[in-house]
């Protein structure tokens, strides 16, 4: 795949994955009863929440990045 293709279906990966993330973080915070719990449970659980999605946002950060092809227009 070319360079600028995978970058592009990177972001629209990105793009779906941040907002699928966002509304299953609220779901569980939801079902949890974060909100009603004690506001150090709270703080922690959007803490935790909020910086597991760097995990799987990096390996699609390093698969847009790899695989330098070679370019052929010239």
């Amino acid at each position: 795949m070319a360079s600028r293709s995978r970058k592009l279906v990177g972001i629209l990966l990105m793009l779906a994955f941040l907002i699928v993330y966002a509304l299953l973080a609220m779901v569980v915070a939801m079902s949890l009863e974060v909100n009603t719990s004690s506001k150090w449970i709270e703080l922690a659980f959007y803490l935790v929440a909020g910086l597991i999605w760097v995990i799987p946002a990096g390996v699609i950060i390093k698969w847009m990045s790899g695989g330098h092809d070679v370019d052929t227009t010239a």
